[in-house]
């Protein structure tokens, strides 16, 4: 895979990553919610969000490593990659809570 290919595919991966925990009802977009209500709360959706960041991360690296060398990365790189995907979920969040009736 080409690098831009990769890096284009990633991000569109991301993007999506990012918006799943708002765009559906379903735990991970496969389990379904049972109870009182069948609306995840607000805690759910972070968690997902939180576990979809360190899966694309993952495999973020699996494509670098298949590209090339791996490069090790500081806290930095970890905080702006958290605030860049916190960033890509906000059209999630507005469609969930802000625009929704």
């Amino acid at each position: 895979m080409q690098n831009s290919t990769a890096v284009g595919s990633l991000i569109l991966l991301a993007l999506i990553g990012a918006n799943l925990p708002f765009i559906n009802q379903r735990l991970f977009a496969l389990i379904p919610i049972k109870g009182k209500s069948a609306r995840k709360s607000f805690w759910i959706r972070l968690a997902e969000l939180i576990s979809c960041y360190f899966v694309i991360g993952g495999i973020g690296y699996l494509l670098e490593s298949a590209i090339g060398n791996v490069f090790q990365q500081g806290w930095e790189f970890y905080a702006v990659s958290a605030c860049l995907f916190i960033v890509l979920a906000f059209p999630g969040f507005v469609y969930q809570y802000l625009r929704r009736q």
